[in-house]
């Protein structure tokens, strides 16, 4: 047996015991990387650790860390009430605000990963104040970043479009930005429907008065509240105070903004951005925030350390090649385009998408060349199905939501939530998108 099989096996068997024993996913990870690595692939220990993307576990922390300062010091309540009100109070609006204002950032250049760092947990401070499902709150970023994830400015979209140029394909922008924006929108649509959207739609929030049942003990507690009426989605109205801004939340707003500027406008690292910022904000009120690390969501850091160092395994051991090729030589060019739609959806679900695009496009050129598979929209399928994916809890983009998650829900339950969502995009999404974009046209 082959060590790609090996890597293969050992993923399907942490991801089944992960899922049915309450063990740590990443640990599991780490344990398969480790034999894995020593004894199929015959790698030292370094080579193995040297598989973990620091640059993901950096980000993790720093923004969970940041986060954490802002809820401390009231500047996530101060937001939540600003954008409601600029909403108008609709809370139906709420989630389609966070969809296309992650859209927009990933369409002009943002990565992925950083576009959803910076407005999921805003989004799903929404979704905790305003009895928002959670679930839908963090699948809308995740899907909104994928829906702007490849215009032809984005990250994804340059990958995509010069890798199909370095092998010869004929491209087409346009086909494969609108092919993403189209299923994610969609995505997004079901979803709203089947998790409560259309519940949100009659109800209505006073931002200056409304707040959500976690600080409703302490606003009255200040001078008033509004209370929701359970019944009927509205609220009722008691004497409220005005609380104001206070300096040390303009001062984490300015913090927000420059990280945002920083890694978004001047490329940088946006772990070590919002590290800096959370050090630079702990400084300034040591004693209020010398609790904030323990929120740091330590369980999820070693769940995406561990999958990503095996996801290094996995790539060593050749195995994404190893299946592609193998359905590259399958007599029937439609069924070889189906199971590269799902090598990518499979894969992409536990490893970083962007790696990914330039392993699994050029794989395909054999059944474009031989099969008579329109290029562009055979590598708007390949594209669309390897990051739809990126809700799994595994990913950057599922674990962010999950180290965010807001205290209305357990992380187990929100775990489950998101890995039983991941696991319905990962069997329906290749195929659906393969039948929509492939199919017709072979």
């Amino acid at each position: 047996m082959g060590p790609e099989w090996v890597a293969i096996i050992a993923l399907v068997a942490l991801f089944v015991i992960g899922t049915l024993l309450p063990i740590n996913m990443g640990a599991l990870a780490y344990v398969a990387a480790w034999l894995v690595g020593m004894y199929a692939l015959e790698l030292d220990e370094k080579e193995i650790l040297a598989g973990v993307s620091g640059d993901l576990i950096l980000t993790l922390i720093g923004v969970t860390y940041l986060f954490a300062i802002a809820r401390n010091n009231g500047t996530v309540d101060l937001i939540v009430r600003s954008a409601v009100r600029a909403v108008g109070g609709r809370v139906a609006l709420i989630p389609w605000v966070m969809f296309f204002v992650t859209a927009l950032l990933t369409a002009i250049g943002a990565a992925s990963p950083a576009a959803c760092a910076i407005i999921g947990p805003i989004a799903l401070g929404f979704a905790g104040r305003y009895r928002i499902s959670p679930l839908m709150m963090g699948m809308f970023v995740v899907h909104g970043a994928q829906a702007g994830g490849f215009s032809p400015i984005s990250i994804y979209g340059i990958i995509t479009n010069s890798v199909m140029e370095d092998a010869g394909l004929p491209s087409n922008e346009i086909v494969v930005f609108l092919s993403s924006l189209i299923v994610n929108f969609l995505l997004a649509v079901v979803l709203f429907a089947v998790l409560g959207g259309r519940e949100l739609v009659s109800r209505r929030i006073d931002a200056d008065e409304a707040q959500g049942p976690d600080t409703l003990t302490e606003d009255l507690h200040r001078g008033g509240a509004s209370i929701p009426a359970r019944g009927t989605g509205t609220t009722t109205a008691t004497p409220t105070q005005s609380l104001g801004v206070r300096s040390d939340q303009v001062l984490t707003l300015v913090a927000f903004v420059a990280v945002a500027v920083i890694a978004l406008a001047f490329d940088k690292n946006i772990g070590f951005v919002a590290i800096t910022a959370a050090v630079i904000l702990a400084m300034l009120s040591p004693n209020q925030h010398k609790d904030a690390v323990k929120q740091v969501a330590w369980p999820t850091v070693l769940l995406v350390a561990g999958v990503s160092t095996y996801a290094t395994i996995l790539t060593t051991a050749g195995s994404p090649e190893f299946v592609g090729t193998w359905a590259a030589g399958l007599g029937a060019a439609a069924l070889g385009a189906l199971i590269l739609c799902y090598v990518g959806g499979v894969v992409s679900a536990f490893a970083s998408s962007t790696a990914l695009l330039p392993v699994i496009i050029p794989i395909a050129v054999p059944l474009i060349a031989d099969g008579g598979i329109d290029a562009a929209l055979f590598v708007a399928a390949l594209a669309v199905s390897s990051t739809i994916v990126d809700a799994s809890p595994f990913s950057t983009n599922g674990a962010l939501m999950l180290a965010n998650r807001p205290d209305t829900i357990s992380e187990p339950v929100y775990y489950k939530q998101i890995l039983t969502y991941s696991v319905i995009v990962v069997v329906l999404g290749p195929l659906l998108v393969w039948a929509a974009l492939v199919l017709p046209h072979w």
